[in-house]
């Protein structure tokens, strides 16, 4: 369907639903009036978000496509380990678990972060404020503490520029508050493949102190062979009342993952023969990567009088990566290649200051926030060889050594004006500068000095607009400007093999729009839609990806357009159904150096999306079900679309029971994935030069778990 058709039928779909429900006067005599709504006006509560704006708003009123996963969504009959488990429920959103904890999860927001061979890119990464995304753009969020999250807000379009590089979407975490008294709820989850996670929570509210611990540990063998992981986890919060208008929070995390096996992707004779196997040298150079990362927050908030709130968030962290690849001995031979082991160590620390005032203009509800934001990165990057004499899959002779530093400064500015009861005018700009620097300490034969550094600039305006027709359909239209600038790993090899960084890259720039609808369509039903067109000029793509190691260049303009849809409703006698819905056409505009694209979809992202889930819960009894239904399209491994993983349809499974005394909290729930014990790829490594694109997903799989809360 092309975007001027998408464009009609969202249209009238949207004059259709006024026609359902009673139209506002033209003009209400304030904003109280508009909001006072008669006692039988079938109108429900909408999520209370904070991402879009900085400030607490309900998203039903906000001209942004942004969404809140509840806590229940998050963690009732989950694994609670990945964001994989909950996010298919948002359009927009691909989440694919990539059976291999050594590259992270596989997610992309409209098409950004596709690319990705490991890690979270194109998108902006935040836990509990604390940016899990660096300055360079590189996220992750093998840190995410899913067991102590009260909500993950999923912010997509324009309005993410707000958040500077490489907002393609945002992805934010918040960890719940303490409830009055103190309540610990250890608990245990098993299921097939060796999986475990045990975890024990502890929170509480003292009055001047409220405060939640989690304490998690997670172990699988894996669904294939050599990709067995291990990850530790702590998450706390702790918020002091200070007095009646200031508060203080710490937040500290810690993940341990020591050796965790990479199983590689596999070609298609592979995957077809036996998709269990690990890949090509997996077990050869015995693949694997260790990660720990430290981190530390604090955030102050201060009112001042009736309109103006300060916040200020200082962070710091470390993260520490070592990775064994199976790059062949052979390979390594030149003087300039940088091994087959990667040490990493990352310094990494920010501040972010903002004010807020609430004032009027022209006797309207007018909100004002200025900010600024420093990001910095420290980054010490060493390789080795993997091999010692005819010993694979140790750490062998140094072939590089380089010290990076990547920092970022930017301010911003967003605005939210009332006009009056029928409109909300919601506009932002952000001014970034990105700046790398690269000093080279591995200068050894013909293996030169490859010093250099570069920086990149940019500024993002956005602006949108809410239409209120009735007290029950918002209509609204968006516009921004976004930029992505290549990553330090993006940077760190040039595709055409020489030494040196890869300095020609260039950062993309994109122009988005949007137009949508939120509707309340009775009681408790709630429909979104939302139309939009993405057009990239300098996309940053692969250019190889060969033996675990990636490079990247830019390749001309890309367009994506598509719609979004998403429906929740609940009936009586505890019946509910959620539905979410992507279209998304993401294609080449232009050639590539020798190469025809134009035309071509972009590789990794399917066209298609769709998640049902049909849930009934009975209260007396304490028992509930649900049976999900999740669909991804054909999704193309390469630029040339010359191979593609399989559309799929699976379904999934779960059954939860629940016992409440005076003092305790019984769970326990039983789930079963994939039940019709489907083959497929659950996700592609894109452009990988040796064919070895496919990550298969498990078949029948089942987990089941217990906790007990106590509250003393």
């Amino acid at each position: 369907m092309s975007t001027s058709s998408r464009f009609a039928v969202t249209l009238s779909v949207a004059l259709s639903l006024t026609t359902l429900f009673p139209l506002y006067p033209a003009r209400a005599e304030s904003q109280t009036e508009m909001r006072t709504l008669p006692p039988t006006t079938p109108i429900t509560a909408d999520a209370i978000v904070v991402s879009a704006t900085r400030l607490d708003q309900s998203a039903f009123d906000l001209p942004v496509s942004i969404d809140s996963v509840s806590q229940s969504q998050l963690q009732d009959g989950q694994l609670q380990v990945n964001l994989s488990e909950s996010l298919a429920r948002i359009p927009g959103i691909v989440a694919q678990n990539r059976q291999n904890y050594a590259q992270d999860l596989q997610i992309s927001s409209r098409g950004f972060g596709a690319r990705a061979s490991f890690g979270v890119r194109g998108l902006r990464l935040y836990a509990d404020g604390i940016p899990a995304t660096m300055p360079d753009g590189q996220g992750q969020v093998s840190h995410f503490d899913l067991g102590s999250a009260a909500r993950v807000e999923v912010l997509r379009g324009p309005f993410s520029a707000l958040y500077g590089n490489a907002s393609g979407g945002v992805i934010s975490l918040f960890t719940e508050d303490g409830t009055p008294g103190t309540t610990i709820t250890p608990s245990v989850t098993f299921g097939s493949y060796g999986t475990q996670r045990i975890g024990t929570k502890l929170s509480g509210d003292t009055g001047a102190l409220n405060y939640v611990t989690d304490i998690s540990t997670f172990r699988t063998d894996g669904y294939r062979d050599h990709s067995a992981a291990k990850r530790d986890t702590i998450n706390g919060k702790f918020k002091w009342k200070l007095g009646t208008d200031s508060k203080l929070t710490l937040v500290v995390n810690t993940v341990d993952m020591p050796d965790v096996q990479d199983p590689l992707g596999l070609t298609r004779a592979q995957f077809e023969a036996n998709p269990e196997q690990a890949g090509t040298n997996a077990l050869a150079y015995n693949t694997r990567k260790s990660v720990a990362q430290h981190q530390l927050g604090l955030a102050y908030e201060q009112k001042l009088g009736a309109g103006d709130t300060v916040n200020l968030m200082v962070y710091g962290g470390r993260r520490d990566t070592t990775q064994f690849q199976s790059i062949p001995k052979a390979v390594q031979t030149p003087a300039t290649h940088p091994g087959g082991v990667i040490d990493l160590v990352r310094d990494y620390a920010g501040v972010d200051a903002h004010w807020t005032h609430r004032s009027e203009l022209a006797g309207a509800p007018l909100a004002t926030t200025v900010g600024i934001n420093y990001d910095n990165l420290d980054e010490a990057r060493k390789g080795f060889q993997n091999f010692i004499g005819n010993t694979l899959g140790v750490m062998g002779a140094l072939r590089r050594n380089e010290e990076n530093h990547i920092f970022n400064v930017d301010q911003y500015a967003q605005l939210q004006w009332e006009p009056s009861g029928r409109w909300l005018l919601l506009a932002g700009l952000r001014n970034s500068q990105v700046k790398v620097s690269s000093q080279d300490k591995y200068i050894v034969g013909i293996n030169g000095d490859d010093s250099g550094r570069t920086q990149f600039s940019a500024t993002t305006p956005t602006l949108g607009l809410t239409w209120r027709v009735n007290p029950a359909l918002n209509l609204y239209t968006t516009y921004g400007r976004g930029f992505e600038t290549p990553t330090m790993n993006e940077l760190s090899y040039r595709p055409d093999g020489a030494p040196g960084l890869n300095f020609s890259l260039r950062p993309a720039k994109n122009d988005t729009y949007e137009l949508g609808l939120k509707a309340l369509l009775g009681q408790a039903t709630q429909l979104n839609i939302a139309l939009f067109d993405v057009r990239t000029r300098d996309e940053i793509v692969v250019a190889t990806n060969t033996n675990g190691r990636t490079t990247f260049q830019n390749g001309g303009r890309t367009r994506r357009n598509g719609v979004e849809a998403s429906l929740s409703t609940a009936w009586n006698h505890g019946l509910s159904l959620a539905v979410a819905y992507t279209s998304l056409d993401a294609t080449y505009r232009d050639t590539l150096g020798t190469s025809t694209l134009s035309g071509h979809a972009l590789p990794g992202i399917p066209r298609q999306s769709l998640f049902v889930e049909g849930s009934w819960r009975h209260e007396p009894s304490g028992f509930s079900s649900a049976l999900e239904l999740r669909h991804i399209g054909k999704v193309f491994v390469n630029d040339a679309n010359a191979d593609a993983a399989p559309a799929y349809t699976i379904a999934n499974l779960r059954l939860g029971f629940e016992q409440k005394t005076v003092s305790w909290k019984l769970k326990e729930f039983l789930r079963i994935d994939n039940l019709s014990d489907k083959k497929y790829a659950g996700s592609v490594i894109v452009n990988e030069s040796n064919s070895r694109f496919f990550e298969p997903a498990p078949g029948r799989n089942w987990l089941a778990g217990v906790s007990a809360g106590y509250s003393f």
